[in-house]
């Protein structure tokens, strides 16, 4: 199928979530993926750590089992809708804060971990990946995923542009007093990489986080497709059309004319200007 005419249809789900509760929150995966599918959905997005809990300290370790990405792909499967699913994922080095892209089938096709780790909450929980990516084609349309804070560093959604993505998927938790990153800094990195986000967050509180709802699906010329409230669960949708990416990517070529070879002068560096006609100034 030419990627020139495939469009994909997604849902952003916007929930709290239960602590530490991985039964519960499979349930409420299966819940949104029954009405997502039932609206016309391809691809369910969940929140960051959306099936184990993000802030819950010590219970990680309990909840985060060997075999909790088998559950998830068997919820995965029962619910036949595919899914990119936030949850912790047990790594031989420690515990990753992951997201699965799982197909209808429950089928692994992807997964990423997070690969800038925020502050010391998640330094204390979480071991970082080491790679962004991968870029994959997904009914037509090529999509990478984030999560969280990696979107946060422009050149992360560079590289993925560069690299061929169309759209980023990025489950997060984001938290007071960042409200400024959900509601202006997603529009202007799709703008500035011609690439559509969504955009996968919490809503409630976890200890001591109160997070700021606000999720959204971003287009590739920074129209907002839709998006949440700051409050209440929500399951957001948008057709991502991957024709429009690319025209979009024609009328503001940015990955085009980019210059990366350029170097930083290391003084400053001025232009002789022509000599000045000073016969003005003269004595006559």
């Amino acid at each position: 199928m030419s990627t020139l005419n495939s469009s994909l249809r997604i849902a952003v789900l916007q929930s709290a979530g239960i602590e530490g509760d991985v039964e519960g929150n499979l349930r409420a995966l299966a819940a949104a993926a029954g009405r997502a599918r039932s609206l016309g959905a391809d691809l369910l997005i969940t929140p960051e750590m959306f099936v184990t809990g993000y802030n819950i300290g010590e219970r990680l370790d309990a909840v985060v089992t060997d075999d909790l990405p088998d559950r998830i792909r068997t919820a995965v499967r029962h619910s036949g809708l595919a899914t990119a699913v936030g949850t912790g994922v047990r790594r031989p080095d420690g515990i990753a804060n992951s997201v699965l892209l799982i197909d209808a089938d429950g089928s692994l096709i992807a997964r990423y971990d997070k690969t800038h780790l925020f502050g010391a909450l998640d330094r204390a929980l979480f071991v970082a990946g080491d790679t962004l990516g991968p870029v994959i084609s997904f009914r037509g349309v090529r999509l990478a995923m984030l999560i969280c804070y990696d979107v946060e560093f422009p050149e992360n959604v560079r590289a993925l542009a560069l690299a061929g993505a169309q759209l980023v998927i990025v489950p997060t938790a984001q938290m007071e007093p960042y409200e400024f990153i959900a509601e202006h800094l997603l529009r202007v990195r799709a703008w500035e990489n011609q690439i559509a986000i969504a955009y996968a967050n919490r809503v409630g509180s976890e200890g001591r986080l109160r997070y700021v709802g606000r999720s959204s699906i971003v287009d590739a010329d920074g129209s907002v497709l839709a998006h949440a409230g700051a409050a209440e669960e929500d399951l957001l949708f948008a057709t991502i059309d991957a024709g429009a990416v690319e025209r979009s990517r024609s009328r503001n070529p940015y990955l085009l004319d980019r210059r990366p070879d350029l170097a930083v002068s290391p003084v400053p560096r001025t232009n002789p200007l022509p000599e000045e006609d000073d016969s003005h100034d003269r004595i006559r």
